[in-house]
């Protein structure tokens, strides 16, 4: 039995027969109390079998308090606001558990990123919620638009820098850039992929690009985050132009079918792209929201009787997601989609169709099962990301007097109303 005083939390020093690990003990779960747990100083946890350690060395105690930070306002610098919804950017490890959990103050997110205010006052701090971005849905996107639109209404406040969890964030990015109407200033969502207890993390560089984005010229909704592994700059993106494309790294969110607005490092804006421009205008929200609209993906051999339920549930929406240039399964094909699609449009419902492919437009046009799916009605969406259309169906929808005409719907799903839609794609 291993005689040590070491607590969970605490900087330890393991020694085994050959090798010596430091880092941070962790508390074991109840079924696994034959191993102990560290957390390295690179960020990852280990675990060891008790009986092949020789002994525990306390190094330093664990912090029984937080420390309390105070934030200095330089008169010198811009002022920008935070929205801060939760999400792995607004999270700190636990030192007992080695998990990660919400941080309860935004004096606590700035103890870890002190970078931030390099180039900026951050004047006003809301926290609407803290979720996890999996957790969301559109009245949490309808509630952070309220909240920006009253801050980007405030003359002080040069942009607004909105944190969030990664897994929805593009989500969230579309559904911003249809509420904000007149948009007069910057807004930036940013993000990280791994907790501040990593040495990897990709908070502070994203954070630091985020707080020149959000003083910079641009009057977009953008996304800003790392642009590769490395930490050298960011990328500032359209939020209805960009997908997570990686569950882990760094540089997962890209933009599809389009171009950054930006390249952004620690201390300067290098433009890319075309943007709207900082202005004088009054912003408003249109937060109207249709919730009974699916997104559907269109597998080989899928039955079309999945509609049905569409159909008995009284959805007034489907975003279809077809293979290649925007094929389902035809007349030649066991259970084709054709008829079931004619049905239900025939019940009210609006059907739009995007790609399953990452890149480039649909186009029902070249091949014949295309000018079929085409005949039933459905709505071709050219370049249109899926989560994006999902976003933009269900706003557009939310309108009364939209929805009761499908060629006023069909002709607001073709306006480029904030950038969804391109083109030209080089």
């Amino acid at each position: 039995m291993i005689k040590t005083d070491a607590v969970p939390g605490d900087y330890v020093e393991i020694h085994l027969t050959r090798v010596i690990y430091e880092g941070i003990l962790l508390e074991v779960p109840d079924d696994e109390k034959g191993i102990v747990l560290l957390k390295l100083d690179s960020g990852y946890n280990i675990g060891f079998n008790k009986k092949d350690i020789l002994k525990i060395n306390v190094l330093g105690k664990a912090k029984e308090k937080e420390e309390e930070i105070q934030i200095k306002k330089d008169n010198e610098k811009p002022n920008i606001a935070m929205i801060i919804t939760g999400g792995t950017i607004a999270s700190s490890y636990d030192s007992k558990t080695g998990g990660v959990h919400p941080l309860t103050s935004p004096e606590s997110l700035f103890k870890f990123y002190p970078e931030l205010f390099n180039k900026v006052n951050v004047a006003k701090v809301e926290i609407p919620f803290m979720k996890a971005s999996e957790d969301m849905d559109f009245k949490d996107w309808q509630k952070i638009a309220r909240v920006a639109e009253k801050l980007l209404k405030d003359n002080n406040i040069k942009g607004i820098i909105i944190t969030h969890g990664t897994d929805t964030l593009h989500y969230t990015s579309s559904a911003l850039s249809f509420f904000l109407r007149n948009l007069n200033k910057p807004v930036v969502l940013t993000y990280s992929q791994r907790s501040v207890d990593r040495a990897s993390s990709d908070a502070n560089l994203n954070l630091q690009c985020s707080a020149l984005a959000a003083i910079s010229d641009m009057a977009e909704v953008m996304l800003v985050g790392h642009a590769s592994s490395n930490d050298d700059y960011c990328y500032a993106m359209p939020g209805v132009k960009v997908r997570k494309l990686h569950t882990s790294r760094r540089d997962a969110f890209k933009v599809v079918n389009g171009k950054p607005y930006a390249r952004i490092f620690p201390d300067r804006i290098e433009l890319i792209s075309n943007y709207k421009t900082r202005n004088k205008n009054k912003v408003k929200t249109d937060v109207k929201f249709e919730d009974k609209v699916a997104l559907v993906k269109i597998y080989p051999g899928q039955n079309p009787n999945i509609l049905d339920y569409y159909a008995k549930e009284k959805y007034k929406g489907i975003v279809l997601e077809l293979s290649g240039l925007g094929h389902a399964p035809t007349k030649r094909a066991r259970k084709p989609w054709t008829k079931k699609l004619e049905e239900i449009q025939k019940k009210g419902i609006i059907v739009c169709a995007v790609s399953q492919c990452i890149n480039g437009r649909v186009d029902p046009l070249v091949y014949s099962n295309g000018r079929e799916i085409l005949a039933t009605g459905v709505i071709y969406l050219e370049d249109m990301l899926a989560e994006t259309a999902f976003v933009k169906l269900s706003w557009v929808l939310g309108h009364e007097d939209w929805k009761k005409d499908k060629k006023i719907v069909k002709e607001k799903m073709l306006e480029n109303v904030a950038g969804e839609l391109n083109n030209r794609i080089e």
